[in-house]
């Protein structure tokens, strides 16, 4: 059961969440035209009376991004001084996560962007480990990845994730903890919501923009942390075969943070994971603000 933060931003006012609805023939909901984001918060450990934001400009940036394939221009300095003023009016004392959304907020029937009205909303909610912090199973999913000559992938567009969806029931239901997601050209693409990562021979290696992979912040995020800690990082296509014989496979994205892979179908990896291990030491003590080379990737909001 979630645990929903008690305020809302909603129609352009901050509402007690529950009051925070919308009509049945709203737009979005049967045409999937929204696009969303989602980051993490936590009260600082130094300092509880701040509320620690991880790369939340970089976030707003990709919202605002998103909600242009919608024919809605929404700033990204607008989205980030509501997350800011929604933070300050909850006043968290937990681990918690916020989703933005913009949507095709009127009610019209026929498919399309043009001439209907567009929202934009803010809710949270508790949040600890989305996966297993000590590793997950997998599986091949036998869903495929859209492509962006068909679908906008650069944005996060709330229609893509029928995809995901299925492919996340798909693997639990066949006894596995995660999907992972191949493109249509048959290469490794990413998991349900998380982008993959694979270790050989101490080089980092993840699927490239061009293998149809979403912008992942948490994605961009670990490859620079890797180049500062003189990892070797390669962007390119990955077969589903070198998955099996990885030294170490991780997910990693906003909800799941940096989440080791045990298993491949039917293929056990190595328990031994330095470089995931060391790449969790670091992402994790950034987000704390403890880091002070990305403290630029922290925003500090007091409450």
């Amino acid at each position: 059961m979630h645990q929903f933060l008690p305020i809302a931003y909603f129609q352009n006012r901050f509402v007690p969440f529950k009051d925070a609805n919308i009509s049945i023939a709203t737009h979005a909901l049967h045409y999937g035209t929204a696009a969303f984001g989602g980051m993490r918060g936590i009260p600082d450990p130094q300092n509880p009376s701040q509320i620690l934001l991880f790369r939340l400009d970089r976030h707003c940036q990709r919202l605002s991004q998103s909600a242009k394939f919608l024919n809605y221009e929404l700033t990204a300095e607008k989205i980030e001084q509501i997350i800011i003023d929604f933070v300050k009016k909850n006043k968290p004392s937990t681990s918690f996560y916020i989703r933005p959304l913009v949507y095709s907020s009127g009610l019209g029937i026929a498919p399309r962007l043009h001439k209907i009205e567009k929202d934009f909303f803010v809710y949270g909610l508790e949040m600890g480990d989305y996966l297993a912090a000590d590793g997950i199973s997998c599986r091949i999913s036998s869903w495929y990845r859209q492509e962006d000559r068909s679908f906008p992938l650069r944005g996060k567009i709330s229609a893509a994730y029928i995809t995901s969806a299925l492919a996340k029931t798909e693997a639990v239901e066949s006894g596995f903890d995660e999907a992972i997601l191949m493109n249509s050209q048959g290469k490794v693409c990413e998991a349900t919501g998380m982008n993959i990562f694979l270790v050989r021979n101490g080089r980092l290696i993840t699927p490239g923009f061009d293998q149809d992979v979403l912008e992942g912040i948490t994605r961009d995020s670990v490859l620079t942390i890797a180049k500062s800690l003189g990892i070797e990082t390669i962007e390119r296509s990955v077969d589903k075969s070198e998955l099996f014989i990885a030294d170490e496979v991780f997910l990693c994205g906003t909800a799941a943070k940096i989440t080791p892979v045990k298993q491949i179908e039917t293929f056990k990896l190595s328990g031994e994971r330095p470089v995931t291990q060391k790449l969790r030491d670091k992402l994790f003590a950034i987000t704390e603000n403890k880091d002070p080379q990305y403290k630029d990737w922290v925003y500090s909001i007091g409450i």
